[in-house]
């Protein structure tokens, strides 16, 4: 999940720097995560996902760092293999 999560903040978060150069605990908002950017990753990651964020858990500390976000959204997350997921991504497609 980490990978992926990692890939959204490329992609979404704006961020002052490489997400490669960051650890899984480096603060996200030292690293120029801003509040429209959280919601930007917010979106992105529930897309990515296939979840929803209960509004509960959306906090400043799950933004905080890589392994925050992991943690608790891995509970959300359906334990369903890559090849099943890719598999039935597939059919969805073909209607």
């Amino acid at each position: 999940m980490k990978t992926e999560l990692r890939r959204v903040l490329s992609e979404s978060a704006c961020l002052d720097v490489p997400v490669d150069s960051l650890s899984d605990t480096d603060d996200l908002y030292a690293a120029g995560l801003s509040s429209i950017g959280t919601v930007r990753v917010m979106l992105a990651v529930e897309d990515a996902l296939g979840i929803e964020v209960p509004g509960e858990l959306i906090t400043f500390e799950l933004f905080q760092c890589i392994d925050s976000l992991a943690h608790a959204l891995a509970p959300l997350v359906p334990l369903v293999p890559q090849n099943s997921m890719a598999r039935r991504q597939c059919m969805d497609a073909r209607g």
